[in-house]
């Protein structure tokens, strides 16, 4: 009989941490007339490239947009194949479908989740522009691999970092003087978050300066301003864009959490290490293997059930962790089974072995800032309780 006691509230997956400052700083931001973008925007791309070790920053509304100018900034589109991992999430795959040209999955690597570059080259024709790897989790893909393939084959490398803010690869922070495009998202679960918001970051000029206008409806550039006193009414529409940019009671959020990370980032890791601890020994689970030339930003806590040590399916599982009153998630359904990619190319599950494995056996754990060691603990020992219950 388990002495496990089920919490009497709801713990939630993932909740924002918000202090005093952000709210300050949307007030004042509010307060001060400029609603859409301005100089907060300004700044905030400013301070984010500076963070990342970038030349540029274009603040948007989302990674899915920043993904999507990437594409569209490289003149990448229809007759053009793009490769990308089926263990993603829709935008990853969609945006590339927007720009006109064909996704292109390649399997992954089944300690990590991330792509496997061996499988990327197999996948390369003379038909392929681009390579979008998913740093996945907060940790990250094989860049070396990844860009020695780019270099090789002269692909364009759009990374999505939307996991990523805090991830490092061979000591450097993930944008640190990029091949490409890096696409951020700062979404309400993120571990820096604005409610909703993205960047791209890269060091070219021409790429930085067309991923801009895209992202205002094609206008030329400055003309953000065009209401105050030392800009003009005149601009052109240089070519049809989109409404993507990020505005400044966004950016007043955003450049709060940039300035909290550092702390942030040590409150997740005490929870990190709870879940480590308990289940590192465990042979019913399987932890998530991070390189030693990485650094995790843990945005996800992935935990994989082994099915054949368990009485009991993934699925079974998740809801067992739900009569303990704890919000779980799963990342993600391989988006090659998602019914809208079925139907247009006829995959089947089997096509990609490692990553419908992946995401028929993940669970995501609760990981936030503001999670504590006291949930943390619970959490764990619930997944212990689960296992203790149904291991075979």
């Amino acid at each position: 009989m388990s002495d496990f006691k089920v919490r009497d509230d709801w713990m939630s997956f993932c909740l924002p941490d918000i202090s005093e400052a952000e709210v300050d700083a949307v007030g004042a931001a509010i307060r001060s007339g400029w609603w859409a973008k301005g100089p907060r925007t300004i700044e905030f791309e400013k301070r984010f490239a500076e963070y990342v070790g970038a030349k540029y920053c274009v603040g948007v509304n989302s990674c899915t947009a920043a993904q999507h100018l990437a594409l569209l900034a490289k003149g990448i589109g229809p007759g053009d194949e793009v490769i990308t991992t089926p263990l993603t999430f829709a935008s990853t795959a969609n945006t590339i479908l927007h720009v006109g040209a064909t996704p292109v999955f390649a399997d992954i690597d089944p300690d990590t989740g991330l792509i496997d570059p061996k499988e990327i080259e197999k996948k390369i024709t003379g038909k392929t522009r681009a390579i979008v790897p998913v740093h996945y989790s907060g940790l990250a893909a094989d860049l070396d691999a990844i860009g020695k393939l780019c270099d090789s084959y002269g692909l364009f490398l759009s990374e999505d970092a939307a996991h990523a803010v805090e991830t490092r690869y061979n000591g450097e922070l993930i944008g640190h003087q990029p091949k490409g495009a890096v696409c951020y998202s700062f979404y309400a679960t993120k571990n820096l978050a604005c409610g909703e918001g993205g960047a791209l970051v890269t060091n070219n000029e021409e790429l930085a300066a067309k991923a801009r206008v895209l992202s205002t409806h094609g206008m030329s550039a400055g003309s953000w301003n065009r209401y105050g006193k030392g800009g003009s009414w005149r601009y052109d529409i240089e070519e049809p864009g989109y409404k993507y940019n990020m505005f400044d009671i966004q950016a007043a959020l955003a450049q709060v959490q940039l300035a909290r990370m550092d702390d942030m980032q040590r409150r997740r890791f005490e929870a990190v290490e709870i879940y480590e601890q308990a289940f590192r020994d465990v042979p019913q689970l399987r932890l998530q293997k991070t390189p030693e030339n990485c650094h995790h930003s843990r945005h996800l806590y992935i935990l994989r059930i082994v099915p054949e040590m368990l009485t009991i399916s993934r699925d079974q599982f998740i809801e067992e962790l739900k009569m303990r009153n704890i919000g779980v998630s799963v990342h993600f359904i391989a988006l090659h089974t998602m019914s809208a990619y079925v139907k247009r190319y006829g995959f089947k599950p089997e096509d990609f072995p490692k990553a419908y494995a992946f995401s028929e056996s993940e669970i995501s754990l609760p990981m936030y800032s503001t999670l504590g060691k006291e949930k943390a603990q619970y959490v764990a020992d619930a997944v212990l309780d689960v296992v203790a219950k149904y291991k075979k």
